[in-house]
């Protein structure tokens, strides 16, 4: 699992379905930190899903489980979704919201509700060592669903960028200084660290499989975009970003993908 908020929204999903417990979900999202501060983003917000404001409180992820089951059970079509924005790529996000604005600074986001409706966004920041912060955030009219990739799509485009991200790697190794760790061994703790968070038992094969190719290739782009170590004009810089950006775009598409059939296949069938 690449975020706390993929976390949220995959293992409480599977909770609303009946597939696991809130303990199960609880678990999965402190899994990322041992302290989760939870807070309104603003007095409304707090008053109406009763919550602490302006300080967050130490509550774990209890308090987010509360707020997510009054709304799904006010609103019978409402769900969870996730949201991973980032420069120049804002999809999924209402327009001009408070919750937008942080979630672009975070890279990520959680969307409570059901679209064209009054909803919540939640987005968790780091706050200190082995702290996370969860801002929640009143949305008054939640967007209509972004347009996604499917997998099999998803697929395709990690193929290549796997191969591209594998090239631009090896194009780069040579600015690293001397006494940088070996970019193989940097690539494989990054892989164990993603390995300490797993998904539900509802989540179909196929996607289990982009994710772990998504985790790949985020972690050699993380290494391949890591200057630190070495010697670089702003315009080098500038080239390596422009590299990387299509093929973090990429994974990006695919992890939104994999979360979204994953979260359509924890829903009871009719």
């Amino acid at each position: 699992m690449s975020c706390p908020s993929s976390t949220l929204v995959m293992w409480a999903a599977a909770w609303l379905a009946g597939a696991c417990s809130p303990d199960d979900v609880i678990d999965a999202v402190q899994a990322w930190a041992p302290m989760h501060l939870v807070g309104a983003g603003d007095a409304e917000a707090a008053v109406q899903w009763d919550l602490p404001w302006p300080d967050p409180e130490d509550a774990g992820p209890v308090l987010l489980l509360r707020a997510v089951r009054r709304l799904t059970t006010e609103d019978p079509e409402a769900s969870v979704a996730l949201v991973l924005p980032a420069a120049g790529d804002v999809r999924g996000l209402p327009v001009g919201t408070t919750f937008a604005g942080a979630a672009i600074e975070s890279g990520q986001g959680v969307l409570v509700g059901a679209a064209g409706r009054p909803g919540l966004g939640l987005v968790p920041t780091i706050e200190g060592p082995d702290v996370l912060r969860w801002t929640v955030f009143p949305i008054q009219a939640l967007p209509g669903e972004s347009d996604q990739i499917g997998l099999g799509e998803a697929e395709f485009e990690l193929r290549r960028a796997v191969r591209e991200a594998a090239e631009a790697l090896a194009s780069m190794q040579g600015g690293y200084a001397r006494d940088d760790t070996d970019p193989r061994t940097r690539i494989a703790e990054t892989l164990a660290d993603l390995a300490h968070h797993g998904q539900p038992r509802s989540t179909p094969v196929r996607a289990l499989r982009i994710f772990d190719t998504a985790d790949q290739v985020a972690a050699i782009l993380t290494v391949a975009g890591d200057s630190s170590g070495r010697a670089q004009s702003a315009a080098g810089a500038a080239a390596r970003e422009e590299t990387l950006r299509p093929l973090w775009s990429a994974v990006r598409r695919a992890r939104l993908a994999a979360v979204s059939a994953s979260v359509q296949a924890a829903l009871p069938r009719p």
